[in-house]
């Protein structure tokens, strides 16, 4: 384990506690200490959650470590059962009640409980929050399912049986959860799309699944596996044990999401639609159904083509990111990374096609190093790479877990399929637009129009718009989640890195023209001139070195 002032994912039994409260009528015993129900504040408050997890802990103390701790476990687990009466437990230790050894879940499997128990054991020093939900969705899954498993050699169901009982084809949704992106409204939008084809949801688990309802999971002709950071595994032993196809492309983004259609149509064995044939290479149905496509061929979006965007998420998005920025957008990546370790194989292999070295590390500090040396020009990452590319002076969107608040909206904002492509472009556009407008205003404000800062058409009777010295511009109410830069010279001139001993120090004026530069190269700009002066042993820079800099390298 490592000390650090924030981190991506928490301990696996935070996973295991997404499982529990995304679920309806399951209960979560955490053997745990005094402390550790700081776990309940990600739901109530990030996910807006009107009640607490169903989690009960047993809450040991200090004292308690020189008794008979293994009593407390089991008094714990009798008296939830008893009062929350649920329709599975799950039983499982905290990473600090780990180090005592007391194995709760050995003493709840004596216990004669008369529900369906599921024993965790999530290492804590070595797996994390992703995989934590990921195990315990699949132990839920193989738990309750067991009296059902097919005898070795059982043909497998034809993915086409729909056929032959006279219904329309079926699927499950496997995957979303509480604390996952955007999750909630991906599945409204994804069951729609679905619909619209002739396809019904037959689960959507484990967000707003009982466990009934996993038991209904073999009745469906395939799985989606939507998020596989929490499914994949459920996805692989669901196919292997009941012979239930996987689709697996996750249809965020246009091209995605027609690829999932036609994917999800030869599964099934149903006849593709016109509309998913590709003409002229672009699916009809996009053109139909989602701004995107048009955008991208407009002369407005000759501005974006070429933007050098740095992107590090968790896998799932991270990819599909990717894929939209170089594919439907234009744009360079300049950077791809994940902390998601499990699906590391997969980020590289995308990283790969673009000609980058994908970056896997959960070292927020060595992905805002990255993020600099990039040269980027929008970010997409998470919570964290927001507060680092606002550091740097970079626009950013948030595009997944860890998340913040804000990034948890009560209007509708799917990710997924082709309202979810307008939503994207939307938060990756909208940030490069008004960084564009910010820079003009920064350009301009020497004029006699801004002598004042944005001066008002009503002249001197107006209030002055002009920042506080210490005080940065406030950030674009109508675009949550997406950082705006400061762009007087005294806000970047506090936001230079600190001088480095024996290395050139800028002058007021060259930090004055450096701000006239537009902010998505202006760090670029800095480490050329720095390079510049260091090659001529100059102690400091000011404006006629930046001149002198940019002639340098523009021959």
């Amino acid at each position: 384990m490592e000390l650090t002032l924030w981190t991506y994912e928490g301990p696996p039994h935070v996973g295991a506690m997404r499982i529990a409260t995304s679920m309806e009528g399951v209960h979560y015993v955490l053997h745990a200490p005094q402390g550790d129900t700081y776990a309940d504040l990600l739901f109530t408050m990030i996910e807006r959650r009107g009640k607490r997890p169903p989690v009960t802990y047993t809450t040991f103390q200090a004292r308690d470590l020189g008794g008979d701790t293994a009593e407390l476990v089991q008094r714990s687990i009798r008296e939830a059962v008893a009062r929350f009466r649920p329709e599975a437990l799950l039983v499982g230790e905290s990473c600090t009640a780990e180090l005592i050894q007391d194995q709760p879940g050995a003493l709840a499997a004596g216990m004669n409980l008369g529900v369906p128990m599921v024993s965790l054991e999530l290492p804590a020093y070595s797996k994390k929050e992703n995989w934590g939900a990921a195990e315990t969705f699949y132990q839920l899954v193989r738990t309750l399912l067991k009296d059902q498993m097919p005898p070795p050699g059982t043909p497998k169901p034809s993915p086409s049986r729909w056929r032959a009982e006279g219904r329309r084809p079926r699927v499950n949704l496997l995957g979303p959860s509480l604390l996952g992106f955007r999750c909630r409204d991906d599945v409204i939008e994804i069951t729609r799309l679905l619909g619209e084809h002739g396809i019904d949801v037959a689960v959507v688990a484990p967000l707003g699944a009982r466990p009934a309802d996993l038991i209904r999971l073999p009745s469906a002709d395939a799985n989606v596996c939507l998020y596989p950071e929490v499914a994949g595994p459920a996805c692989s032993w669901l196919e292997r044990s009941f012979g239930l196809p996987v689709v697996r492309t996750v249809p965020i983004g246009i091209g995605a999401t027609a690829d999932f259609l036609r994917e999800l149509h030869a599964v099934l064995d149903l006849e593709l639609p016109a509309e998913l044939q590709a003409t002229d290479g672009r699916p009809s149905e996009a053109e139909r159904r989602s701004r995107l496509p048009w955008y991208s061929r407009s002369v407005d979006s000759t501005y974006l083509t070429g933007k050098r965007v740095f992107i590090f998420a968790d896998a799932t998005h991270a990819i599909a990111a990717a894929r939209i920025a170089s594919r439907e957008l234009g744009f360079q990546v300049v950077g791809l990374g994940s902390y998601s370790r499990e699906q590391a194989r997969e980020v590289r292999a995308a990283a790969a096609e673009l000609g980058l070295e994908a970056l896997i590390t959960d070292d927020y500090l060595a992905v805002e190093k990255a993020m600099g040396e990039a040269a980027a020009e929008l970010v997409l990452g998470t919570q964290m790479e927001r507060h680092s590319a606002k550091r740097l002076g970079l626009p950013c969107a948030v595009i997944s877990s860890p998340l913040h608040v804000q990034d948890v909206p009560a209007r509708y904002a799917p990710q997924m399929g082709w309202e979810g492509a307008n939503v994207i472009f939307d938060s990756w556009v909208h940030p490069l637009m008004m960084g564009l407008e910010e820079h003009l205003i920064g350009m301009f404000r020497h004029d006699f129009e801004f002598v004042d800062g944005h001066r008002s058409h009503l002249g001197d009777g107006a209030p002055s718009m002009a920042p506080a010295v210490d005080q940065p511009p406030p950030g674009d109410a109508a675009a949550p989640g997406l950082e705006r830069e400061a762009t007087t010279a005294t806000a970047v001139a506090i936001q230079a890195p600190p001088t480095v001993a024996g290395e050139p120090s800028w002058m007021p004026d060259g930090e004055a023209e450096l701000a006239k530069i537009p902010f998505f190269v202006r760090g670029k700009v800095r480490k050329n001139t720095e390079a510049f002066a260091r090659e001529r042993g100059l102690a400091s820079i000011d404006a006629e070195t930046l001149y002198d800099a940019k002639a340098h390298f523009s021959r």
